[in-house]
């Protein structure tokens, strides 16, 4: 197979939990299954055929014992009454600075209350950045898998709460990709309702159809890290000395995630 660089390669929408693979690197981005505190487990004997433990609320987080979790965290809270208004402010303090996220309740609510369960449990920290694209029309990093493999999650996942306001990409004649405009934070899925631990920050406008929760965005000192990082490039793989999407070619850690700047 041919090194060179693939210029007009296709763009591989942030996925999790998928077998998709570019030049070595998973291009993939969440699956999951909690373990431990709220959740229920299934005790020895109980029925494999019944359906997995789920919260009782309206986001109706689900375990997925076929995948295992990255790293042991509980189900989310799930109350009658989700918080549906107001921003909350979290800082990811990664190695190469930091990147301050206003996340809103109200585009996503489902979507908020499990990313704050997360950094409460410190899921998040010491957790790498696998996925940087350099695609014309994407330009995301991609987080959330404390294994690093962009297969890993949670242990449970949750409905698609999906934008209806994206305008369309302008670099798209058929209409159907939307503008996740530079600053956007979104969740990376494997399909709909596979929402989990996985995120993506978008580095530069970018055209994707709008299959992806958005739940927030990047202030202007994370934008300054995202530019950091996409200017240090991809690393190289000895199939690909030029890729545009793979791994960070410095690497990229969440040192902690705190709520407030």
């Amino acid at each position: 197979m041919s090194s060179e660089p693939r210029p007009h390669a296709t763009p591989q929408p942030p996925r999790a939990a998928m077998p998709y693979r570019l030049a070595g690197v998973a291009l993939v981005s969440a699956t999951l299954v909690a373990v431990g505190g709220t959740a229920a487990v299934a005790a020895p004997g109980t029925d494999p055929s019944a359906p997995p433990p789920t919260t009782k609320g309206p986001c109706a987080y689900t375990q997925t014992p076929d995948e295992p979790a990255a790293r042991p965290v509980p189900l989310p809270p799930d109350p009658r009454r989700t918080p549906d208004r107001g921003t909350v402010r979290i800082t990811l303090r990664t190695n190469q600075g930091p990147i301050g996220l206003t996340l809103d309740r109200e585009q996503a609510p489902c979507t908020v209350q499990s990313f704050l369960h997360l950094a409460r449990h410190r899921f998040y920290d010491r957790t790498p950045c696998h996925r940087l694209t350099a695609y014309p029309t994407l330009k995301v990093l991609q987080c959330g898998d404390p294994s690093g493999t962009g297969e890993g999650g949670p242990g449970y996942r949750y409905a698609d709460e999906l934008p209806t306001d994206l305008p369309p990409a302008p670099t798209d004649p058929t209409g159907v990709r939307r503008l996740y405009a530079r600053g956007t934070l979104a969740m990376a899925n494997a399909g709909p309702d596979t929402n989990g631990s996985q995120f993506f920050l978008v580095q530069a406008d970018s055209a994707l159809r709008p299959n992806y929760t958005v739940f927030g965005s990047v202030d202007e000192a994370g934008l300054a890290t995202l530019d950091r990082i996409a200017a240090g490039g991809i690393a190289a793989t000895p199939e690909n000395p030029a890729p545009v999407d793979g791994a960070p070619a410095q690497p990229v850690e969440i040192c902690r995630a705190s709520r407030g700047r």
